[in-house]
């Protein structure tokens, strides 16, 4: 019997239209208009990271978001106090908490869930006790998603950045396929214990296509790359292009599965 894998969600991440209004400071380009913009091109969600310093997105914004936009909203946020209350004030849709440190660009790699389990359990259920459905940033290793189902999370999203940093380095070189491999088999993992799988960080036009094709994985965010393709084609022609890519992408997987 042949399976049809499920509908590719693409959450767009409009952390980085905010990085470029703060350079200058004002109101432009507002990251609430590229997330309406974003939800006309084919974003099924918009994510927001309010980091504890606040380098991006705001809090008005948070608020703006919540108020104003017809897509659901996933947060991602550090487990701190702040950023819990914060989460159940405005109830976005989902909460993805994920590792935070203040001297880092970006977010550096996945939650360290094993060693923080028992700190992190009262976030998982008190965002979830709230109706935010939780997920858990981490790395795509089988026994940190085991932990994150002890957690209670009911969804993982897996971090690319290790495959795609591979494939910027060299995109045929071995460390590609094991970076891939990685996700693809953890992804299969997530499924098998019951979890939804996400993934994200680093995707590109270039890379997106081989997590795009792997059947559990089931939503999809990516934002920086977005936003540095919309300075030179606009916001909406590079969302199309990315949908279209992860649509060709499932679509072929699809076909394998049922031949």
């Amino acid at each position: 019997m042949s399976r049809t894998a499920p509908y590719l969600r693409l959450g767009v991440n409009i952390d980085h239209v905010a990085t470029i209004r703060n350079a200058r400071g004002g109101r432009h380009p507002d990251p609430v208009r590229a997330a309406k913009m974003a939800a006309q091109a084919g974003a099924d969600g918009i994510t927001a990271h309010l980091r504890e310093d606040r380098r991006h997105i705001s809090d008005d914004d948070i608020s703006h978001l919540v108020a104003e936009i017809d897509r659901p909203l996933n947060l991602e946020m550090a487990a701190t106090e702040e950023m819990l209350a914060i989460a159940l004030r405005h109830k976005p849709h989902a909460a993805c908490i994920v590792p935070e440190k203040r001297e880092e660009r970006t977010t550096e790699g996945g939650l360290e869930v094993l060693r923080s389990h028992n700190r992190l359990r009262r976030y998982v259920s008190d965002l979830g006790a709230a109706g935010i459905r939780v997920s858990l940033f981490i790395e795509p290793e089988p026994k940190v998603l085991d932990a994150a189902k002890a957690l209670g999370s009911p969804v993982v999203e897996l971090h690319t950045g290790a495959y795609c940093d591979a494939f910027n380095r060299d995109p045929n070189g071995p460390d590609v396929q094991r970076e891939l491999r990685r996700i693809i088999d953890a992804a299969a993992h997530a499924a098998a214990i019951g979890l939804e799988c996400h993934a994200g960080h680093g995707l590109s036009f270039d890379t997106v296509g081989p997590v795009a094709a792997i059947p559990s994985v089931v939503e999809l965010n990516i934002g920086h790359f977005l936003v540095g393709e919309a300075i030179f084609g606009g916001l909406d022609s590079a969302i199309k292009r990315m949908r279209a890519l992860m649509d060709k992408a499932r679509a072929v997987s699809a076909g394998a599965q049922s031949a």
